[in-house]
């Protein structure tokens, strides 16, 4: 991965001011700018590419169970139990039975572990670009990842250079990326580089989040890591046929120490080995049997991704935290209306 010279976040406020004051920002006003920017650009990209929108639920009766620690929230749903979406991948599956490309903007609830609010890169509320197309594999998503990115990026810059620059963000930070150039490694190249730097990351985990900006901080571009172990991600990310052990899933890294924009994968479409996934990770089968009754009837294979908005309008904006690029912001740990 190359290394250059980039602008680099300062050190982030813990919380946000009173909410009247964050809505009188004018900082706030500029990163809602350029919010508005990523979302007509996303949308335009995605419709170019034969994606169809559509709106995500917000309650169900089971969630997506990953999440670094963080949990769902219960709701009482006409006296059943169910959970505010931490993420709707399952029925990104679920709706490509009439729908083979589709995408989200799909707003998520996860209720983070109060220690992550110190990372600048955690809300409880935040919003995701979700995309899935049938019959697509990993590189088939990394394409519309990253050109989704690129697309992005082009038009802010095309769009709104004078608040990007009014933020102190330099249209040369942006030039590779611009031209289409990704990086890529392996999670297990990954993990060696970390090592080697003196940050001890776990062969058999995801990258934590120092050890994401520690290899963002190392790059000039935005790269993929690939195959994360099996055990470090949900049972809904395919393992590798051909390599026991290693699953065909990815994670899209920001440079400039900005971390994770993307997480994608190939999804288990077969209904036996998604039952034997979900109680491997622990999980109880018959949570899930709305899904589960899907994918015995049969769910296409595909691929899929999200994409944070609210950390690709920071990666844009230079901010220093999250919170600052969302105008109802909810720290982990923060109670605030």
């Amino acid at each position: 991965m190359e290394t250059q010279t980039l602008h680099v976040q300062t050190p982030h406020p813990q919380a946000p001011p009173p909410l009247g004051a964050h809505l009188r920002s004018p900082q706030l006003r500029s990163a809602m700018l350029v919010q508005q920017e990523v979302l007509y650009a996303a949308r335009e990209f995605l419709r170019s590419e034969g994606f169809v929108e559509l709106l995500p639920p917000l309650v169900g009766p089971v969630t997506d169970p990953g999440g670094r620690g963080a949990k769902a929230l219960d709701v009482d749903y006409y006296g059943q139990p169910y959970k505010l979406m931490t993420s709707a991948i399952l029925y990104k599956q679920a709706s490509l039975k009439g729908f083979p490309r589709l995408f989200y903007i799909a707003p998520n609830v996860r209720v983070e572990p109060p220690e992550t609010a110190a990372t600048g890169r955690h809300l409880v509320e935040f919003h995701q670009i979700d995309v899935e197309l049938a019959g697509g594999s990993r590189q088939d998503a990394q394409e519309i990842a990253a050109g989704l990115l690129t697309h992005v990026v082009e038009h802010a810059w095309t769009a709104v250079p004078e608040v990007l620059r009014e933020l102190g963000r330099d249209e040369l930070d942006f030039a590779e990326l611009r031209s289409g150039k990704f990086d890529a490694c392996t999670h297990g190249e990954a993990v060696a580089r970390l090592v080697g730097l003196g940050h001890p990351q776990s062969p058999d985990a995801e990258i934590d989040w120092e050890g994401e900006k520690v290899l963002s901080l190392e790059s000039g571009r935005p790269f993929f890591v690939n195959d994360y172990p099996k055990g470090s991600r949900g049972f809904y990310d395919r393992e590798d046929p051909d390599r026991p052990g290693v699953l065909r899933n990815f994670d899209l890294i920001a440079h400039g120490g900005y971390g994770e924009l993307v997480s994608g994968s190939e999804r288990e479409s077969d209904y036996a080995t998604i039952v034997t996934r979900m109680r491997e990770s622990g999980e109880n089968p018959a949570k899930y049997a709305w899904y589960l009754d899907l994918a015995r009837e049969g769910i296409e294979a595909s691929a899929g991704f999200g994409m944070g908005l609210q950390r690709l309008v920071r990666f844009l904006t230079g901010l220093d935290a999250l919170w600052q690029v969302s105008a109802y912001p909810k720290l982990p740990g923060v109670i605030a209306p």
